[in-house]
Parts: structure tokens; C-alpha cells; sequence
């Protein structure tokens, strides 16, 4: 019985440690923003936001929030993440949706908004200084 047991208790823990679904890779993220620069010069005003290409799993966005802190999160929608679809800021600037499934999201919190996600999206670190903005994880 023992001859049994151990090599399906060890192809058990084998096939079990796969890739986790319905999560955001953690990825590296390490971005350094220069406030002067022209591409990001939305950031100087309550509600403004910016996208930051090539960084994080589809990009980042740094939204300023009204008590003039910044938030940032992946552009990699938190629903049916495999699929890679980088969500977009609406009109009103206050959201952001998913074009692939029409879920939204919040850019004060990354809280869900619009079904059908369920989860937040990821968030990263900020730390400011008088002339940069630093986004870390």
C-alpha cells in the first residue's frame, strides 16, 4: 500500500503547482516619472491620468487623485487576465473599462464598478518627490 501511496501523494503535489488562473502576473515594476515632462503633464490636475507604456504586465495608468496623491495600476484588466486586455479610461475620467468584456473599474480604488469583474485591479506603489513620480511593487 505504501508502494502506491507515495508516488500518487508525489504526482498529486506535481500536477497541482501550475499556473494560477484568473490572477494578474507580478511582474518587476519600477518606473520613474519626471513631472516636467511633456507626456505626463495631465498628472498636474485632480482626476488626470497617464499611461505609462511598456511597464508592468499591459502597461500602467497613474491617476491623480482630487487630495492631489496618485494611484497606479496595471492596464491588465483583473478579469479573464490571460487575455491580456489593457482596460482604457473612459470620458469621464473617473473609470476605466475593459474593452474585451465591458467590465469597469474604479480609478480611485481599482475597486470593480461593472460586472462582469469581480476582483480589483493591481495596484503598485507610489512614492512622490517635488519633481518625480516613482511607481514600484
Amino acid at each position: 500500500m505504501r508502494k502506491i501511496l507515495a508516488p500518487v501523494v508525489i504526482s498529486m503535489l506535481f500536477f497541482s503547482c501550475g499556473k494560477t488562473v484568473g490572477v494578474v502576473p507580478n511582474v518587476p515594476v519600477n518606473v520613474k516619472i519626471v513631472k516636467t515632462d511633456p507626456r505626463y503633464t495631465t498628472l498636474n490636475a485632480a482626476g488626470g491620468y497617464a499611461y505609462v507604456p511598456g511597464a508592468g504586465v499591459a502597461g500602467i495608468i497613474i491617476y491623480r487623485q482630487v487630495d492631489g496623491s496618485y494611484t497606479a495600476y496595471d492596464r491588465c484588466s483583473s478579469y479573464q487576465p490571460e487575455k491580456l486586455c489593457a482596460i482604457t479610461v473612459d470620458d469621464t475620467g473617473f473609470t476605466a473599462t475593459d474593452p474585451c468584456s465591458g467590465a469597469k473599474f474604479s480609478l480611485t480604488d481599482g475597486s470593480p464598478v461593472k460586472a462582469p469583474a469581480t476582483k480589483y485591479l493591481r495596484s503598485y506603489v507610489v512614492n512622490t518627490s517635488q519633481f518625480e513620480i516613482f511607481v514600484s511593487n
